[in-house]
């Protein structure tokens, strides 16, 4: 058995990372990170069920995609996702595939969260392509700022301790508690508490993405993980 210290500090690395990771899944899920040579020469298509999407020249300024990329993207998302929107539902029903020893429906509800910018309850194609952008080509400071957003469940600009404890129980509860070696049920706790009070710098109770950001970059075990990520992406 792993000692408390040991899982907390591993915990800080697989929770950032796992957010990353696992949010990757569901793009390729929905067929959108496959850059295939298809025939798409001709411009997209933007005549959706329910949704019409913005204008390649626009997603093409907001993300780092091509406009043959975009195109490639709209293909898969279209094929999966036929009313051009995905609901809560769906994120729940596609996690639950890729964790079946766990339970990924609270993490799955705030990842739908985090990719609904407008909270009107569903994911467009535009939401997809911009957080595809961040995850896929962003700088690592991009990602972290990406993951900060979700950790600040009701997006007040501060992470609490309440709000931290909230994600890394839902991440515990996906991955489920049959790994190796089996984790304490109070290991999470343990870990926000730790990890909580490295980032609460003038330890005022709040995170900012400020201090968020200060202390994952100085975590060596953060750093390479995330580095070792864009290696493998």
């Amino acid at each position: 058995m792993l000692s408390v210290e040991w899982e907390s500090e591993g915990l800080q690395t697989v929770a950032i990372v796992v957010i990353i990771c696992a949010s990757l899944k569901l793009f390729h899920f929905l067929g959108l990170v496959d850059f295939s040579e298809d025939s798409v020469e001709d411009d997209l298509e933007m005549a959706t069920i329910c949704h019409r999407p913005e204008g390649l020249e626009q997603l093409e300024a907001q993300t780092k995609f091509t406009k043959k990329e975009l195109q490639i993207l709209y293909r898969g998302f279209k094929n999966e996702c036929p009313s051009g929107i995905v609901n809560e539902e769906t994120f729940k029903e596609i996690y639950a595939q890729f964790f079946p020893q766990g339970d990924a429906s609270t993490y799955a509800h705030f990842l739908f969260n985090a990719f609904d910018t407008d909270h009107n309850g569903s994911v467009s194609f535009e939401d997809f392509v911009l957080g595809l952008s961040v995850l896929l080509r962003g700088t690592i400071q991009d990602k972290l700022k990406w993951a900060f957003n979700l950790y600040d469940i009701n997006k007040d600009g501060y992470v609490t301790k309440e709000e931290m404890l909230d994600i890394m129980k839902s991440i515990y509860d996906m991955m489920g508690k049959y790994t190796y070696p089996v984790l304490r049920d109070e290991t999470p706790r343990q870990h926000v508490e730790n990890f909580f009070q490295k980032m609460d710098k003038n330890k005022d109770g709040v995170v900012t993405i400020d201090e968020f950001i200060d202390t994952c970059q100085k975590d060596e075990n953060i750093m390479k993980s995330m580095q070792l990520f864009e290696n493998i992406i």
